[in-house]
């Protein structure tokens, strides 16, 4: 599974991008969110406030209650104001 990290939860987790393998357990956003923030420090802070954290699996915008797959592209940002 490919993690994209944008804006400042790539400054937080020091990564812009990172391969990873998450155990069967995780199927969802959510359960993923949570794995990831207990990866390490760095992850727990970016991942703290998770009404500040955007999802969208394979480019498609995603809920916590969404499936999550061996895979995916994952990318995580900031909410986005247009203009």
């Amino acid at each position: 599974m490919q993690i994209l990290y944008f804006a400042w939860l790539k400054t937080h987790t020091g990564t812009g991008q990172e391969t990873v393998d998450p155990p069967e357990q995780v199927r969802d956003v959510a359960g993923l969110l949570d794995w990831l923030a207990g990866r390490s420090e760095a992850h727990a802070k970016a991942l703290r406030d998770r009404q500040a954290v955007r999802v969208a699996v394979n480019q498609e915008y995603a809920r916590p209650s969404d499936p999550v797959q061996p895979g995916d592209e994952v990318a995580l940002f900031p909410p986005v104001t247009g203009g």
